[in-house]
């Protein structure tokens, strides 16, 4: 049987962070390498627009990604007592979190945004890899 053990803080807090880096370094490779062109032609069509509507928005949208692996970094340290220690469940817990959070939205944008469907792909990829890796980075840097 599992036995309770105090979560770690500090190292869910940095794994978090070392987790959000991964994840948005995996982010600016879809966005730039399968997305970039997509996203020229849809700003030309006026499907897009040509700025964000928030200053500094790459900012912002990292440190988003920094906190949501932060709580990715939590779920795997809490999961460690049933699922034990890990790669492995560190993958099942950023594939779960991963699906619930990327398909339902992109699958709907698929089928009823007037855009390409390589951005609904694209931000599947970016959501679903994105959580796998920060997970996998988090528990990689976590002890209890």
């Amino acid at each position: 049987m599992p036995t309770a053990s105090k979560i770690n803080c500090k190292r869910v807090i940095v794994g978090g962070i070392l987790g959000g880096v991964v994840w948005s370094l995996w982010t600016m490779i879809i966005n730039t390498a399968l997305l970039s062109q997509k996203y020229a032609e849809a700003q030309a069509a006026g499907e897009f627009l040509a700025e964000p509507r928030y200053p500094l928005f790459l900012l912002w949208y990292i440190l988003i990604l920094i906190v949501l692996a932060m709580g990715l970094a939590w779920l795997y340290a809490i999961s460690r007592a049933t699922l034990g220690p890990g790669p492995l469940s560190a993958m099942k817990v950023g594939l779960v979190v991963g699906l619930v959070g990327s398909v339902p939205f992109n699958f709907a944008q698929s089928a009823w945004a007037p855009i390409s469907r390589y951005f609904p792909l694209g931000w599947l990829l970016e959501g679903l890899v994105g959580c796998i890796l920060a997970t996998l980075f988090a528990g990689w840097y976590y002890r209890d």
